[in-house]
């Protein structure tokens, strides 16, 4: 790998996934994680999709209500235009950037900073997410959270869509989607019923 002039050894890069199903607390993680950094006064930047405006047009929002202040950009190579003197960098919603956004935080990680990234590891037809398994395949730490199935109680794994629209990206909360185990998402619409 090349590396760029006026790299001393400095090994302090590298990156961080938090993913799960939809209500499994990534974003919550990843506040508390940037809230940390700052504690330690290290210089903290954040972004998020701009299509994403569920919460908030210009900060990072959990479930719960918790924030960071951060900027929505249309395409990942965005993150990369201002990182003078920065440490540490998160990213919310992952799922949602173009196929750019591994080689972006592999960039960012050779060049000393801490990348961590949080988003939906499956679509609600359970298959891979956009440029999450890439980004899975790269990082160096992983961190899988999970909810709770409204159904059994066990661990929700998967993003349940209630909705019909057919579109892989369809922005909702409670109202289109729940958390479920593997066994009450493969049930699909039977619990629907029940409801």
């Amino acid at each position: 790998m090349f590396l760029e002039p006026g790299f001393r050894g400095q090994r302090s890069g590298w990156i961080e996934v938090i993913c799960g199903s939809m209500f499994s607390g990534k974003t919550e993680e990843l506040i508390r994680r940037l809230k940390r950094a700052r504690i330690a006064n290290q210089k903290v930047l954040t972004f998020k999709p701009q299509r994403d405006t569920r919460y908030s047009e210009q900060s990072v929002v959990s479930h719960d209500a918790n924030a960071v202040n951060s900027t929505p950009i249309p395409q990942s190579i965005d993150i990369l235009t201002d990182i003078t003197d920065v440490k540490v960098i998160g990213i919310d919603e992952a799922q949602f950037f173009d196929d750019k956004l591994p080689m972006v935080c592999e960039h960012l990680a050779v060049k000393g900073i801490r990348v961590i990234v949080a988003g939906l590891d499956m679509d609600f037809r359970g298959k891979p997410f956009g440029p999450m398994p890439d980004i899975l395949a790269v990082a160096e730490y992983v961190t899988k959270v999970h909810a709770i199935c409204p159904h059994c109680g066990s661990l929700a794994t998967h993003s349940y869509r209630f909705s019909q629209e057919e579109a892989t990206v369809v922005l909702g909360e409670k109202d289109k989607y729940e958390p479920r185990c593997r066994i009450c998402y493969s049930m699909g619409n039977i619990l629907d019923l029940k409801m």
